[in-house]
């Protein structure tokens, strides 16, 4: 019987990856920028601190691949906030079930008023959005979901409470394109700290979910940390293990890696480890040069001047005009939002950006008659 995940992940310990990280030295950062096929022990020498000497070598390397495999283009995104009703506690969101804030799920009509705004954004590329609450926004409320917007998006992809795989198969005979289910962190031992109550807490679970994805050939994969909660290096190379892993057992499905920094919210803690703008360009480049076919995506989490560097380095997908909460677009703007974003200006502003670098703004590139 094929192995899954957790059977690989138990393979090793936080510990062990930690000091193969901090070990690494600089000829083995040369030993990696010169493979032309990068192996996770690469990997782990290109996170590692010595890297950081390196880092306009990878850039270089990172722009390269980037070029050749995805070309002088820029896919646009926006989140859809359906609801921010949630049932679990995690110290870190503003969603969080015992934070006191007004909780919204959006109606049909609601669901439509903001699609309307958005497609008048340019958007044809949509990610749904909600908090984990089983009872309100289950499975039914996203099928439904899904089904009024299909007619007006090209590609809807959503980032919601892990599922069960009928649900993931029900999800995509509906038109589901892509699902981004992120672990938070791989250190199962404070994991709980962070997710102290409701269906979260469960790491296994969460853990498993891309294995339930991988089984019910979903098209495309997103994984990512959030950057922040514990050491970004050591997380960093679990989740490359994770993405290692799915390649290998579900190679015809597309992967995506996003790179969430903690930001604030009502209610939340602040960073337990911090990671600076050049070692954010240096995780961005270790993935693109361990990767050459990962889509990378960066949000409006991060100051418009530091996105506007990172068209050239290896992100391949941008979200702009971000609202992050239920009804941002049009409904009810000044909701509670999941999370402050940092770079406000609108998709035409951030399209401009894009084009004035030379590269090509893709709004879609997707349709389901070619699936």
């Amino acid at each position: 019987m094929a192995m899954d995940f957790k059977e690989v992940f138990e393979q090793w310990s936080w510990q062990e990856a930690s000091e193969k990280i901090y070990a690494k030295t600089a000829a083995d950062v040369e030993k990696a920028l010169a493979a032309t096929h990068k192996s996770l022990d690469d990997f782990a020498a290109l996170v590692s601190p010595v890297a950081a000497d390196y880092l306009e070598q990878m850039a270089q390397q990172s722009h390269a691949l980037t070029q050749k495999r995805f070309g002088k283009t820029m896919q646009m995104y926006v989140p859809l906030y359906l609801s921010n009703e949630c049932q679990n506690i995690c110290t870190y969101c503003g969603f969080s079930f015992t934070n006191q804030i007004k909780r919204t799920t959006l109606t049909d009509a609601q669901i439509l008023a903001e699609a309307e705004v958005i497609k008048q954004m340019g958007y044809s590329h949509v990610l749904l959005v909600t908090g984990e609450a089983t009872q309100t926004v289950g499975v039914d409320y996203i099928l439904n979901a899904i089904k009024i917007l299909k007619p007006h998006f090209s590609n809807i992809s959503i980032e919601v409470q892990p599922l069960e795989e009928e649900e993931y198969a029900l999800l995509a005979q509906e038109g589901l394109y892509a699902v981004l289910v992120y672990q938070e962190s791989y250190h199962q031992e404070t994991y709980k700290s962070y997710h102290p109550k409701g269906k979260k807490s469960n790491f296994n679970y969460r853990l498993d979910t891309p294995d339930r994805l991988g089984r019910n050939g979903i098209h495309k994969i997103g994984l990512g940390v959030l950057i922040g909660l514990e050491d970004w290096r050591v997380d960093s190379f679990f989740c490359a293990l994770h993405l290692d892993y799915l390649e290998k057992k579900y190679w015809q499905t597309k992967y995506a890696i996003s790179f969430p920094r903690l930001r604030p919210a009502t209610g939340i803690i602040a960073p337990n480890f911090i990671i600076s703008d050049k070692e954010l360009v240096q995780l961005i480049c270790a993935y693109r040069l361990f990767n050459e076919n990962l889509e990378l995506s960066i949000s409006t989490r991060e100051k418009a001047e530091f996105r506007d560097k990172l068209v050239r380095l290896g992100i391949t997908s941008i979200s702009a005009g971000s609202k992050t909460n239920p009804g941002g677009y049009a409904v009810t703007p000044e909701a509670l939002e999941q999370f402050e974003t940092d770079d406000n200006r609108s998709a035409t502003e951030v399209a401009a950006m894009i084009r004035n670098q030379g590269y090509t703004v893709v709004w879609k590139d997707w349709e389901t008659t070619y699936a």
